[in-house]
C-alpha cells in the first residue's frame, strides 16, 4: 500500500558556535535526515542571522534561521523532531503542515 505524503514547511534555528561546521554543512545533514525518514526535500531558504526577541543566554543573542519545504508521510514530523533533538547544531525546530 502506498502511503500518502503531506506537504510541510520546517523552520530551523541553527547553533554553530564553537564548531567547524558551516551552515551549509548543517543544512545538508538535516536534508539527509528528512530523506532518511521517507521525505522529499523541496525548497531550502536560508533566512540569515536574526537576533532573538527574548534572549535567554547573553552569549547567544541570535542565530541563523532556515526554512525547508518537504513532502513526507504524516509520522515524519514527529520522528524528525525526535531525531534533531539529539543534534547539538539544531537549536530549535518548528514543523507546520501547509
Amino acid at each position: 500500500m502506498k502511503s500518502t505524503k503531506r506537504n510541510y514547511r520546517a523552520t530551523f534555528i541553527f547553533d554553530n558556535r564553537g564548531k567547524d561546521d558551516s551552515i551549509d554543512h548543517i543544512i545538508n545533514g538535516v536534508k539527509q535526515d528528512i530523506a532518511s525518514l521517507d521525505g522529499e526535500v523541496g525548497v531550502v531558504e536560508n533566512l540569515g542571522r536574526k537576533e532573538f526577541a527574548r534572549v535567554t543566554d547573553k552569549k547567544f543573542p541570535g542565530a541563523t534561521y532556515v526554512q525547508i519545504a518537504f513532502a513526507a508521510p504524516a509520522a515524519t514530523p514527529a520522528a524528525l523532531r525526535e531525531r534533531l533533538r539529539l543534534n547539538p547544531s539544531v537549536y530549535r525546530t518548528f514543523v507546520q503542515s501547509v
